[in-house]
């Protein structure tokens, strides 16, 4: 973090919803994604980010939506930067609340946002109470009105789907590549390895995998081994010890990922979740 860069991230121990609030000048966050639904708002300036192969801007007064798995970016392209507040919300829990509401599809379906930036003024009053009420030591029942406003407000601009599979028409070689990733994410891979696991050359591999998830296989598998790390540093593991399972080189490789994708150390992460004491 700069001096003109802040963030200041907490997460409720009872949803494991996490608040963030954040600044940034300049360039903010490389290409990441998370397991957690976003909703925010920009509050001041030019929020500029790239997600679902597109560049959005979003200004005071503009909502953003990302679901899970969705590669995106952030970035200040005006003077002065430029200022959100965001909530991250649990799948688990998003997908049980909207069923207490009777918001839902078939058995196996999931939640998604018809848009990536909407105009929502009543919506933006119910994230910014949600977001204040979490962070106070309020009651209960003030805590799940407020949730409930967030809710309600959230329901117009989702779809509830059949949970996403591997998308068919992706090429087998690229599907392949990112199954074997997965599987074995905390080992040394190298593409001649990879490629000749998919029984390709290593730079069709490379042409496939970035034409199906917008990155190259080296850094679809760092961002997986961070979304791997943010999860069991909140769960309050160390930083050393998620470095060494999940195959960085040691704790500083990992600081230095982290800090580029989420703009804090894993320490600093890892202290602010509740969870983690």
């Amino acid at each position: 973090m700069t001096s003109t860069n802040w963030i200041d991230l907490q997460q409720d121990g009872d949803t494991g919803i996490e608040t963030i609030r954040a600044h940034f000048e300049g360039h903010a966050y490389d290409p990441h994604w998370h397991d957690s639904y976003l909703v925010g708002f920009t509050e001041q300036g030019v929020q500029q980010f790239h997600c679902r192969r597109t560049r959005h801007d979003s200004t005071p007064g503009r909502l953003f939506f990302v679901e899970p798995g969705e590669i995106h970016d952030g970035h200040a392209p005006t003077e002065g930067g430029f200022t959100y507040a965001m909530l991250y919300l649990d799948p688990a829990w998003l997908q049980h609340e909207l069923r207490q509401f009777a918001v839902t599809g078939k058995a196996s379906g999931e939640p998604g946002f018809a848009s990536t930036l909407v105009e929502d003024p009543q919506l933006i009053t119910h994230v910014a109470r949600a977001f204040t009420t979490l962070r106070l030591p309020t009651s209960r029942l003030e805590r799940d009105d407020a949730l409930d406003a967030l809710l309600q407000g959230l329901i117009p601009h989702l779809g509830w789907r059949e949970r996403q599979r591997e998308d068919p028409r992706l090429p087998a070689v690229a599907r392949r590549a990112k199954d074997v990733l997965h599987a074995h994410c905390e080992q040394d891979i190298g593409l001649q390895s990879l490629a000749e696991q998919c029984g390709v050359d290593r730079f069709r591999l490379t042409r496939a995998f970035k034409s199906a998830f917008g990155l190259a296989p080296h850094a679809y598998l760092v961002q997986l081994r961070l979304s791997l790390a943010r999860q069991r540093l909140a769960g309050g593991e160390s930083p050393a010890a998620v470095a060494s399972q999940l195959g960085f080189a040691d704790q500083s490789h990992l600081g230095r990922w982290f800090r580029r994708a989420y703009g804090l150390t894993p320490a600093d992460y890892r202290q602010r979740c509740s969870r983690a004491g």
